[in-house]
């Protein structure tokens, strides 16, 4: 059998010059499309925030879905280009989203809580939180997934299905908080004096708000001590800096004023 190499070089050469010019063009125009899809969403988007138009949250949100349907929709449009038939795809499509819906029924779960998050608003992008066991800073809220930062600049994403049922608590969403110190000081000190030292050094640190004002109170009396707790009102943003100078400098202070802190002893009486 003789082989006619003219024409396979002429199908050769008609499917080059027709469809795969059109692959060659369809794949350039992919990636540029997706590209510019990215950089200009994602600058009008910081723009918004930028502006404080939009609450920072919902607008990366709705973005980062934004980018993804129309990356969608401009591959539909380059298969179409190709000459593709769509119907018979998105009826592939179809069948496909029904059993991958059957298979990441959790990842259901976790597009439903990050909805539910959405609307409900329990937290927003840069608050503090604990929740699910974790706690730190949100970075970003996705539609399945929670970003947070935590204070060793660790990264967890923890999914929305199980943040949404959890117990949250958010550091930030208030202005103000209160920082409460316990101090131990022996059953025989002074512990009016030992209030007044405890309160002036709070009152003196410049990140404790004189309102609300700070308060020193006896909170309970044990076996071996008094203990005195000390509730000093500061911004959130200041209350780690205030809690760990009030340990130093009232524990200086106590100690300035020969007030000492009692340490566990026990006593043993040897009878003959």
């Amino acid at each position: 059998m003789d082989i006619n190499w003219q024409n396979i070089l002429d199908s050769i050469v008609n499917w080059v010059t027709s469809t795969g010019v059109k692959i060659v063009i369809a794949v350039l125009l992919l990636i540029i499309s997706f590209r510019l899809v990215t950089v200009i969403t994602r600058r009008i988007e910081k723009r918004l925030i930028n502006k404080k138009k939009l609450d920072k949250t919902i607008t990366s949100t709705l973005f980062y879905a934004l980018r993804i349907v129309l990356k969608i929709v401009i591959l539909a449009c380059l298969i179409g280009y190709l000459g593709i038939d769509t119907s018979g795809l998105a009826a592939l499509i179809a069948s496909l989203g029904v059993g991958i819906g059957l298979a990441v029924n959790g990842a259901l779960s976790n597009l439903a809580g990050g909805v539910l998050i959405l609307i409900t608003r329990p937290f927003k992008i840069d608050d503090y939180i604990a929740a699910g066991g974790y706690e730190g800073t949100v970075e970003d809220i996705r539609i399945v997934f929670t970003k947070l930062r935590t204070v060793d600049n660790k990264v967890v994403y923890v999914p929305n299905g199980s943040l949404s049922s959890a117990t949250i608590v958010n550091y930030s969403e208030k202005d103000l908080r209160r920082v409460d110190l316990f101090f131990p000081i022996g059953k025989t000190e002074d512990y009016k004096k030992a209030e007044k030292v405890i309160l002036d050094v709070a009152q003196s640190h410049e990140k404790v708000l004189q309102d609300p004002v700070a308060t020193v109170r006896i909170e309970k009396h044990t076996a071996n001590d008094v203990q005195l707790i000390l509730k000093a009102w500061v911004k959130s943003g200041d209350y780690w800096d205030v809690y760990y100078d009030m340990q130093e400098n009232i524990k200086k202070g106590l100690d300035e004023n020969g007030i000492s802190m009692p340490v566990n002893q026990l006593d043993v009486h040897v009878k003959n």
